[in-house]
């Protein structure tokens, strides 16, 4: 992306619906964020930019890997995993392992108007998340699903060829701001499924802190 490559952060954050749940994966309960957008391109064309190496690399990371269904990916910095299902244009599912515990990951893509939607649903067992939660919320993963959301509109609408994050643009006052903005409403996702309000607020401060590389609040 070009560092001039201008932001409506307002605009994003908008666009942007967040939700979390409760289900159950294999017996085990889990937790799931789910985040959608709408973008104003094919179904074709957005199944593309989320599944291509080529393409990939331009809003999100170096993928590299067998990308289709069995096979094992790589993303360069971050996860790996085995992709479970794939069905093109429309989903696939697959692994997301990291730092030693693994959630599972389901694209999907829908034709919506006259453009096209993705929505992406992250999954993890919720007794390996219990402190993490405590201590982060759902913005931990959600702010950082957001920024990929955002790279992509950038991609598609603006022809980025870089993600937010590969210069540092989380420190620009712009990125300040939609990184607040989002975890802020991450937060409030997180009161709605039932977190009481201060553990929600003291958890999206130590989060809104990680991502702009500040110390974080004091722990109770």
């Amino acid at each position: 992306m070009s560092e001039h490559t201008p932001v409506d952060v307002d605009g994003q954050i908008e666009a942007v619906s967040r939700r979390l749940d409760t289900c159950e994966r294999d017996g085990r309960p889990t937790l799931v964020s789910t985040i959608s957008q709408r973008y104003a391109t094919t179904v074709e064309d957005l199944w593309d930019a989320c599944t291509s190496t080529e393409r990939l690399p331009r809003w999100f990371a170096p993928v590299t890997g067998d990308l289709r269904q069995g096979g094992h990916y790589q993303v360069e910095g971050n996860a790996n995993g085995t992709i479970e299902t794939c069905e093109a244009p429309r989903s696939f599912s697959a692994t997301w392992e990291f730092g030693g515990g693994v959630s599972w990951i389901a694209v999907r893509v829908d034709p919506d108007g006259d453009g096209a939607r993705l929505t992406l649903e992250h999954s993890a067992p919720a007794d390996m998340e219990a402190e993490f939660w405590k201590r982060f919320g759902p913005g931990a993963t959600g702010v950082g699903w957001d920024m990929a959301l955002l790279g992509l509109a950038q991609h598609l609408h603006a022809g980025a060829s870089m993600p937010q994050e590969a210069d540092g643009w989380e420190r620009t006052d712009e990125g300040r701001r939609f990184v607040t903005a989002s975890s802020a409403r991450w937060g409030e996702c997180s009161v709605t499924l039932g977190t009481p309000r201060d553990q929600a607020e003291q958890a999206r401060d130590r989060t809104t802190a990680f991502f702009l590389g500040e110390q974080p609040p004091a722990e109770d």
